[in-house]
This record gives C-alpha cells, structure tokens and sequence, in this order.
C-alpha cells in the first residue's frame, strides 16, 4: 500500500511540475502532440468505416458473414506485413518521413475506391482497404510511440490515452459517416457505388494533412533505455536452454496461428479465383517460412526478446485486438440477430454513437484514471470487467445487447495501455519494438472471420467465446506487469564469459 502511495504521488508531482508534454529540460512539445493526434483521428475513422462493410458486402455480394470477415483480415494482415517495414523507415527517415508515406498509401487506397466501384468485385475492395492500411501501419507505427515520449516517460500512459481519445472520436464518426452513405436508401442495399463518395472523401482530407506536415516541424526524440547496461552495447546471444526454448514456443504459436489462418486463406483462395490445388502447398510454405523468419528475428534481436513485459506485451496487444476487432465487426449483426425491428441503419447508428460513443467516453475516464493509479493494474480490472461483460453478451437478448455495448467503454483503454506498457523502458530498441506490437494488430485479421465461421454454424452471441478466452490473457498481462518490469530492470545481469565472445545471462 505505501508504495502504491508513494508512485502515485510521484506520477501526480510529475504531471504537476513538467506538464504532459514537457521534457526534463522544459521544452513545450503540445504543437506535435496536437499534430500527431490528428493522425489518431484519421485512422480510426478509417477503421470505423470498416465495421460497417461486413454486413453491406452480405446484402450486396451475396456472402455470407465467414466471408466478410475478410474485410478486417485485408485491413489487419497489412499491419502484419508492413509492421516491420514501417519501423525500418522511420528509423531510417524518421518520425516525420514514416508519417509522409504513411499518408500517401491512405491516399492511394481511398482514392481507389473510384475504380473499385466500376470494377465491382470483392477483391477489388479488398486491395483498396489493404492499401488503406498499410499507410495507417506506417502511422500507427510512429504516432503511438511519438506520443508517448512528448513529455516524461511516467506520464506516457496518460498521453497515448488521449491521443486515442481522438481515435474513439473517428470511430463514432467513421459508422456514421459511412452508415449514411452506404445504408442510406433501396439502391444502397444492391449496389456498391456509394462507397466512393465517403472514400474520396478521406483521400482528400489525407492531402491536406500531408501539406500539414510537410510544412511543420516533427522534432526528433529519443527515449532512455531504464534496462540499458554496459553489455547491452554487444549483441546478446541466447544460451543454448534458451534456444531451445524459442524453438518450442515459436513452434507452439506458429502452430496456433495456422489453425486460424488456414480458413483466411481459403476464403482468399476464393475471392481472388485461384487454383486451390496450389493452396496446400502454399500454406505449408508460407509456415516454413514464417517459423524460420520469426526465429531469426528473436534470435538476433535476445536484447529486445529476453524482456518479458515487452513480449508477453507484443502477445496481449494480438489478443486484445482480435477480440476488439471481433465485437466491432459483428456488432451489427449481433443487434440484428438479439433485435428484428432494428434496420441496418439503426444498427450503423447505434455502433457509432451507443458503442463507439462509450469507446471515447471509456478512453477520456481512463486517461484520468490511469494518471493516478497503476496503469497495469487499470488494465487487469477492466480486462476482467470484460471477460463478465462477455460472458453475459453470450447469453443474448435484451441484456446482452446492453453487455455487448458496456464492452465498449472497457475495451477503451486496452491498445493504448498495452502499448505504453510494453515498450517502457526499451530505449534505442523503442521504434523496431513499437513496429513490432503493432505487427501484432494482424490478431484483428484472425478473429472476425473465425467468429463468422461459429456464428454461420450456431449463432452470432456463440461466437462471442472469441473475444471472451483473448480478455482473460489480457486480465493476466495486466496483474502479472509490475513483476514482470521488475525482473527485466533489475533481475537480469548480462555478462562476458571470460574467453568467450558468447554472452549470457545469469540471475
């Protein structure tokens, strides 16, 4: 209790003192916070217009809800697979540079949605909304670590929740905006032609930003490695335990990730009209290659990987968005399937200004909240809030739409927290770490489709187990963090066998 005290008192003596968003050395950081909280806004209203796609594609292209998921897999493998990329290049061109390709890509893909219309097919669709997000990758991978070093570390949790707070606000905006032009009128339920309009909409918007930015000044800044030790300047190498370890656990999840991936992937299979007797060995090929690829990475990179926070952290933030993107995607559906006399533009309405509204009102509670208390600890109750919540929305009916919405405002708080926690501390590894927990956004692309394959089969409040067993890792996560931290800043010591340039680590 007393140190609970005593950190609270120092994160309030710390707002107080230095501000939000001030350095050790009183530099006013607000003008790039203000910039950058733009980009929160812009991408979550992209976002918010996808969950609004999967019910609009089944009642125009005659899918069924398993193959509107893919709407969120095109929009979440772009995450995994320009993740890396877009940390290299703000490493390379900096924050301001990753942020100028950033905008371009959403340009390119929302200024798509013109001939996606006359051409008319999913995939079509699909590549407009994959490009989209590949420049929100880029965004996402820069923005959230930048907002959370424009001022002291301890108070990073509390910016990166209000930064998201405009990011709540694009998410009402986006189902309403795009509820309006795509749900509105007889023509809207046959057709796809109206998905121009709110797209061209965004690519104009996005131009302007990029003059924004063009013309402004995005300070450089860097933040201190707490972990750092004289050893960590060589490259740590796992010991031959640890290995074998990495070995066995990248086994298990690559495992695990097949098992959700395999149904993308024929879905995909169909929607671009490819030989399906290529599909198998495809698959296989592309776990080969992953397996290999992601044993390379945490090998070369033990630094970052031996830091428990940091990779349990890249595991919840997957979780946490798979179930996320799960109840956004099917949400409404689910007011559909619990209430016949709501229409789809009713549905759209009450996702943005019910369940998007309590999203924001979630995000500015827990800024306040998390300036006070341990942000861990904020995370874990709300997390098993959730798993409650969940379990209720399972049940269907009148309350589990009331469930389904108070989930809303409990999820606010979770991508933001996350991922303050789980870059803290990590230094000149801040920017490849951050591309990597965002890498981990692909758990978005796994859940809606899996989701729509139980709802296909049972019902839509069954397929809500989904996010119910991703909330309880989270709730983990949450009480496990402090230790955690602890033993990654003070339990670990690396050292130079003498004769050996192997290093390894002792208790």
């Amino acid at each position: 209790m007393t140190t609970h005290t005593s950190d609270t008192i120092a994160r309030t003596r710390s707002v107080t003192q230095n501000g939000l968003f001030h350095t050790a050395a009183g530099k006013n950081l607000v003008v790039p916070f203000v910039l950058i909280t733009s980009l929160f806004l812009l991408w979550g209203f992209c976002n918010g217009m996808i969950d609004i796609l999967n019910k609009h594609f089944q009642d125009t292209l005659g899918i069924n809800k398993e193959q509107s998921g893919l709407v969120q897999a095109a929009n979440y493998l772009a995450y995994f697979v320009m993740a890396i990329p877009a940390g290299l290049l703000a490493k390379r061109f900096g924050y301001k540079g990753g942020i100028v390709v950033g905008l371009l890509l959403i340009a390119c893909g929302a200024f798509w949605f013109i001939p996606a219309t006359n051409i008319g097919t999913y995939w079509a669709f699909l590549l407009g909304l994959f490009v989209i997000a590949a420049g929100m990758t880029c965004l996402e991978t820069i923005a959230n670590p930048y907002a959370t070093v424009l001022g002291s570390p301890e108070t990073g949790p509390t910016r990166i929740n209000i930064a998201q707070t405009m990011n709540g606000l694009g998410w009402i905006l986006g189902p309403m905006v795009g509820g309006y032009f795509v749900f509105s009128g007889d023509k809207a339920t046959r057709s796809n032609s109206s998905l121009s309009t709110p797209y061209v909409g965004i690519g104009l918007f996005v131009a302007l930003l990029l003059i924004i930015f063009a013309l402004s000044k995005i300070p450089e800044l860097h933040v201190e490695d707490s972990n750092r030790r004289p050893s960590d300047q060589e490259r740590l190498r796992p010991t031959g335990v640890q290995f074998a370890a990495i070995a066995v656990a990248l086994g298990a999840v690559c495992g695990v990730l097949y098992f959700f991936i395999v149904p993308v992937m024929k879905l995909l299979w169909a929607v671009f009209y490819m030989n399906e007797a290529f599909l198998p060995a495809v698959q296989y090929s592309l776990l080969v290659i992953a397996y290999f690829s992601a044993f390379v990475l945490v090998a070369r990179n033990w630094n970052l990987f031996r830091r428990k926070h940091f990779t349990l952290g890249v595991g919840a933030q997957f979780l946490y968005v798979a179930a996320q993107t799960g109840i956004f995607s099917f949400c409404v559906n689910y007011v559909l399937e619990n209430d016949p006399g709501v229409t789809r533009l009713q549905a759209s309405k009450w996702l943005g200004m019910i369940g998007f509204g309590l999203f924001m009102i979630g995000r500015l509670c827990g800024s306040a909240i998390i300036s006070q208390f341990r942000p861990n600890r904020v995370l874990a109750l709300y997390a098993a809030t959730n798993i409650v919540l969940v379990a209720i929305t399972m049940a269907g009916g009148k309350i589990g739409l009331v469930a389904m919405f108070a989930s809303f405002f409990f999820m606010s708080i979770g991508f933001p927290t996350i991922f303050a926690l789980g870059i803290r501390g990590l230094g000149e590894h801040t920017k490849f770490a951050s591309s990597l927990i965002v890498m981990s956004i692909v758990g978005g692309a796994i859940a809606p489709p899996f989701m729509g394959h139980i709802a296909d089969r049972h019902s839509m409040r069954t397929g809500f187990a989904v996010p119910l067993v991703c909330f309880i890792f989270v709730a983990c996560y949450g009480l496990a963090w402090q230790r955690l931290y602890n033993q990654d800043s003070h339990g670990l010591a690396a050292l130079m066998v003498p004769g050996n340039s192997v290093l390894v680590e002792v208790d």
